[in-house]
């Protein structure tokens, strides 16, 4: 007997049609956010534990496409009209009180324990409350990707580019809600192509290589408002470029409402959705742990993860859609039982109040934002998290979205009575003490002075004492010299036009040595060093100084901070430096940093291979003596300055006996000035 196909629904009457236009509660999408924001936890508390755990924002950026587009039509569909006033006023009731309390926590915060930093506070105050931090970032250039620093407000970056989808796209909505049902599909496939043009567009904005400041990569950056801003915060930053998670949810939005779905034969397809997200979930997890992080130190220096911004970003949303198209499904199991469940509901409605304070209360902790958190930190830091975020959803961000504290502000009218009196009395006595704190808040922060962090302070005043080599002037018409690099031969170069002068002790190295600079020029010795200098670049100063004639009898190499390196790479810069009679190279320290004890066991092992060198292990010194160090265990204070330029002078059996001023002076500039 042939199968004959049910035959189709009728049609729907506009009346049955505005009816059904309504968004039910969808525990599913609770459950996914769940998942987004301990992704995005984990990964802020140790980079370690999840590489590629920031993806979690991008599918919050889906889930809010898709829920506020789903929420616009239904509502357009219902009435005929999009009320825009009402829109805001419930996105403003949702939003505005957790964020306004996080902004004065943090600021009484600081201004009682860590007053030092109100003033570099004040410009991140500011643009939280105005919800552009990312472009506040981006324009000041405050690197989202920046290890120093004290930035417990760093994380509103996202809440920026979603509050002002937030403003524009009703806009977009009430031209969109105008061209009709019929047309709706082609609006999901606009939508669709747009989230493929942001993908395009933040593969083409993204340079691929080494990133350092504008002087020494300038492909990196690119000129936005008259200003140097970098390509790859631009790329991550920007709400141009971190739309198209937006617009793919939005796509979906359009393409699949529950209340069509409901209606349509695809409604009895639950096991089918399931397959589909049950993919799409696996698909996040692998990303979320196969994913590098957003920049990471390599050999060749500090370099963005290419494939993010080449289509990683879209890889999500792609994934992401999939998830939610089984949890909005009214049949599927996904939704209902497996990322509806009880935990996950609960993590997932308070995800905005665990994403805001998270951060904020981690960096309290931890002082500095490239400080890994160990797992006995985490666990006391979370449940410091928990406590704080459900006293918010409690007592702060629910009743205000449920209409409670405009019901407690009429409760102040009535007849005169002595209860009435009492709660009268206790309203104003709340209104004085919920009042004190934003003023006590702005009060300390309109006043305060904006200043360096400390260790960027110590790394800008180092820098007079400094020489950088490769930047001296060269006779151009003189012969190139050629000499050996890793990778093969090549020419550096040539001669400068006066004969160079020996340098009596040349000292190499990256941002601690440069802290140190005061203090070992002191002493005689030139310093190239400089922030964020991978191993590599040692090789190119060495050959350069070699072609010239300058190379003394001793050289001192500390390196590694940023990044790992190879063996091939120690091989060529030990093997230039092999007919110097005295090499001393330091140890690495840097806690909580992958490289550091592959680089320190690269270092170790020099001396069994090049009997020049001599190992000062300033991993071993440094770590019983916290106080030399700043907060990142890393970077010299004064005290750490002194200690390292004594150890250095001792491994190079030199007394401490300070060069006359002239003398340094003029050493210093002779070799500056290739004279």
């Amino acid at each position: 007997m042939a199968n004959i196909a049910p035959p189709a629904p009728a049609p729907d009457s506009t009346a049955e049609i505005r009816a059904r236009a309504t968004v039910p509660y969808l525990p599913g999408l609770d459950g996914l956010r769940a998942i987004a924001v301990v992704a995005v936890i984990f990964y802020h508390a140790n980079h370690t534990w999840l590489k590629g755990g920031f993806l979690g924002v991008e599918v919050f950026f889906v889930i809010s496409g898709y829920l506020i587009t789903l929420l616009l039509l239904a509502e357009s569909t219902r009435n005929g009209r999009i009320d825009l006033r009402e829109f805001w006023l419930r996105r403003a009731r949702r939003l505005l009180p957790a964020l306004w309390t996080l902004l004065v926590g943090v600021t009484v915060y600081v201004s009682i324990f860590r007053r030092s930093e109100l003033g570099n506070l004040r410009g991140e105050v500011v643009a939280g409350f105005t919800y552009v931090t990312n472009w506040f970032q981006i324009h000041t250039g405050s690197s989202y990707f920046s290890n120093f620093g004290y930035v417990p407000l760093r994380h509103l970056w996202s809440l920026a580019v979603e509050e002002q989808f937030y403003l524009l796209w009703p806009l977009l909505m009430l031209v969109v809600t105008k061209v009709g049902r019929r047309r709706l599909p082609l609006v999901g496939l606009f939508f669709f192509l747009s989230s493929v043009g942001i993908a395009v567009l933040c593969a083409w904005i993204y340079r691929t290589g080494p990133i350092d400041d504008v002087t020494q990569t300038p492909g990196q950056y690119f000129s936005f408002l008259g200003r140097d801003v970098s390509r790859i915060d631009f790329a991550y930053l920007s709400t141009v470029t971190r739309m198209g998670g937006l617009f793919i949810g939005a796509a979906l939005a359009v393409w699949w409402r529950p209340w069509s779905v409901a209606r349509a034969r695809i409604a009895n397809r639950g096991a089918a959705l399931d397959i589909v997200g049950l993919i799409g979930l696996a698909g996040l997890g692998v990303m979320m742990w196969r994913f590098q992080n957003v920049v990471a130190g390599t050999e060749e220096g500090v370099r963005g993860y290419d494939l993010l911004y080449r289509g990683g970003f879209f890889l999500v949303g792609l994934a992401s859609i999939a998830v939610i198209a089984a949890v909005t499904h009214p049949t599927a199991v996904l939704g209902r039982v497996v990322l509806g469940n009880r935990v996950f509901v609960w993590v997932g409605q308070r995800s905005y109040g665990l994403y805001l304070y998270h951060w904020a209360i981690f960096q309290f902790s931890r002082k500095l934002a490239g400080n890994e958190l160990t797992m006995p930190q985490f666990l006391g830091l979370m449940a410091i998290t928990l406590v704080i975020t459900e006293l918010s959803y409690r007592l702060i961000e629910t009743p205000v979205r449920k209409g409670g504290f405009s019901r407690w502000l009429r409760s102040w009218r009535g007849a005169e009575t002595p209860e009435r009196r009492r709660h009268r009395q206790r309203m104003a006595a709340t209104a004085v003490l919920v009042a004190g704190l934003p003023i006590f808040a702005v009060v300390n922060l309109s006043t305060a002075k904006v200043r360096l962090d400390d260790i960027s302070q110590s790394l800008v005043d180092a820098e007079q004492s400094t020489t950088d080599l490769l930047t001296r002037p060269v006779d151009t018409t003189a012969p190139a010299v050629s000499t050996t690099v890793a990778g093969g031969p090549t020419s550096v170069a040539p001669p400068t036009t006066l004969p160079a002068v020996k340098i009596d002790v040349l000292a190499i190295g990256d941002s601690v040595m440069l802290g140190a600079a005061p203090e070992l020029s002191k002493y005689g010795i030139t310093v190239d060093a400089k922030k964020s200098r991978p191993f590599k670049a040692a090789l190119e100063i060495v050959n350069y100084v070699k072609s010239i004639g300058a190379l003394g009898d001793e050289v001192v190499v500390h390196l590694g901070t940023n990044s790992g390196t190879t063996a091939e790479t120690m091989d060529a810069i030990f093997t230039a430096l092999a007919e110097v009679p005295k090499v001393v190279v330091l140890t690495n320290a840097v806690p909580d940093h992958k490289w550091e004890e592959g680089n320190n066991s690269l270092i170790r092992a020099l001396p069994d291979k090049f009997p020049n060198v001599t190992v000062l292990d300033w991993k071993l010194l440094v770590d019983p003596h916290p106080e030399w160090v700043y907060d990142d265990g890393t970077h010299l204070r004064p005290k750490g300055q002194v200690a390292y330029t004594e150890a250095v002078m001792a491994a190079l059996g030199r007394p401490l006996v300070p060069v006359p001023t002239t003398t340094s002076t003029t050493t210093t500039t002779t070799i500056g000035a290739g004279g």
